[in-house]
């Protein structure tokens, strides 16, 4: 009797759970779905047998984990095809030089290239927003932005003006301030100031009356060393420890608004790409996924650890609330006076705009339970 019963119950909850889960899906529909999922359903290509070599070209050096993250992508892709398609790296003037990698691509003398799209600010202002922006996009914002919200599409649509296919290469995350000899906290203290950066902070920093120069990444020790300029950013902690910055520096100025998420690309020239096989397109597709996520994990661990190693030389300094919403009234006038010139901007601006807007409730109602060690959460500091 008591089996008869509690089977009774089991079914009867049972039957309950089902009727509910029915009225809940008569009441609304699926949220969401997965757009890839009728193609693969539907494979209507076999695998290919052609082997093909690549030649990849890029603005990075050896010693820099940018050229690792490119060198990544080549091995994915070899990997996951069986060697069918090899992708032979080149680094920065093996080939062509490094800011030359961008055009031997267009036309042809290699067949992918990576970079950090703000380099090609020159031909078209737009570029910058796809590599990072003052105040803008973080790393999971570049991840959403681009895969969910239309900036996939604005990107193959820029960089196909110039006849290249491109899709996301490498996501690294926020970048570290400046490094300085002058304890900068206030915006006047900028100043005055001779300072390396480039893309659209060269300009905001200029037009707050510091002195600017977009010196390349090997030129920045020495100028600090010798007082050429005052203050330098450069990339991430694991990206800047081995340039040693902070032999010669006693502070590092945060946070590092001028980039909040560092995204790098991949480009292809269109005809190699549309003479691939089928099978292998997916493959660059989905390897470049896997380096997007790769590098964002392998970057931010590495930073960890190298800012413990910067913490034995240099004192971290944050600039203080009241200069950090002036940079961000400053920058906001900034970007939308190129809006104003630039069309492409405005399209590409107005769309990551939009999207930090739509995300702002989320962002708002998740906070409060930020990963801090136990004793910092409990002594208040909560937010990240």
């Amino acid at each position: 009797m008591k089996k008869s019963v509690t089977l009774l119950i089991t079914c009867l909850v049972a039957f309950l759970f089902i009727c509910g889960n029915s009225y809940a899906a008569e009441k609304r529909e699926k949220f969401g779905e997965d757009p890839r999922h009728k193609d693969a359903k539907r494979i209507s290509f076999k695998t290919s047998e052609e082997q093909i070599k690549w030649k990849m070209v890029m603005p990075w050096s050896k010693g820099l984990l940018f050229y690792d993250i490119a060198v990544h992508f080549a091995d994915s892709v070899r990997l996951a095809s069986g060697g069918r398609l090899d992708i032979k790296p080149f680094s920065a003037d093996e080939l062509v030089p490094a800011m030359q990698s961008f055009d031997a691509v267009s036309q042809g003398a290699a067949q992918v290239g990576h970079d950090w799209p703000g380099y090609w600010k020159g031909k078209n202002e737009a570029f910058v927003a796809f590599a990072s922006v003052p105040f803008g996009l973080d790393a999971e914002g570049y991840n959403i932005w681009l895969y969910e919200r239309g900036g996939l599409e604005m990107m193959q649509d820029l960089y196909g003006q110039f006849n290249l296919f491109a899709l996301p290469g490498g996501q690294c995350g926020q970048e570290m301030g400046l490094f300085s000899n002058k304890k900068a906290t206030k915006m006047e203290d900028f100043k005055g100031m001779r300072i390396r950066t480039p893309g659209w902070f060269m300009d905001i920093m200029n037009n707050l009356g510091a002195s600017v120069i977009p010196l390349p990444g090997g030129e920045v020790y020495l100028a600090l060393e010798r007082g050429v300029i005052d203050a330098a950013e450069f990339s991430s902690p694991a990206i800047n420890y081995p340039m040693g910055f902070d032999e010669i520096t006693k502070y590092v100025i945060e946070p590092g608004v001028h980039q909040p998420g560092i995204q790098c690309g991949l480009f292809f020239n269109k005809d190699a790409y549309a003479k691939l096989p089928e099978d292998l397109k997916w493959i660059i597709d989905i390897c470049a996924k896997e380096t997007q996520l790769w590098s964002y994990n392998w970057i931010n661990n590495l930073n960890a650890k190298a800012i413990a190693l910067f913490k034995k030389n240099v004192e971290f300094v944050e600039m203080d609330e009241a200069t950090r919403i002036e940079f961000r009234k400053t920058t906001k006038l900034y970007i939308d006076s190129l809006k104003e010139k630039y069309p492409d901007v405005k399209k590409v601006m107005d769309s990551q705009e939009a999207f930090t807007n739509d995300y702002a409730d989320w962002r708002q109602v998740r906070g409060g339970v930020a990963p801090w060690p136990y004793e910092t959460y409990i002594n208040g500091k909560t937010f990240e």
